[in-house]
């Protein structure tokens, strides 16, 4: 998978559930360049940065970067 489909994965949940992109990016405290640099620039966020956007969104880091189509947290 590369940066622009986990960008389209991150911008999926966050309509699911109802919030913004920009809202998600606030909370984590991550700027809100970074679906631009995933879809535009092919950059690669910080083992860190996909964390905190997996916590907040209730799903796996893997599943944000396609590794499953499960979006449950393995406890």
């Amino acid at each position: 998978m590369n940066n622009a489909q986990t960008a389209e994965i991150i911008k999926k949940c966050c309509a699911d559930r109802q919030i913004s992109v920009k809202l998600l990016l606030e909370d984590c405290g991550i700027r809100k360049g970074l679906i631009y640099d995933l879809e535009k620039r092919d950059k690669v966020p910080s083992a860190e940065t996909m964390e905190k956007i997996a916590n907040r969104l209730g799903c796996s880091v893997d599943y944000l970067i396609g590794r499953t189509d499960n979006p449950e947290m393995n406890q």
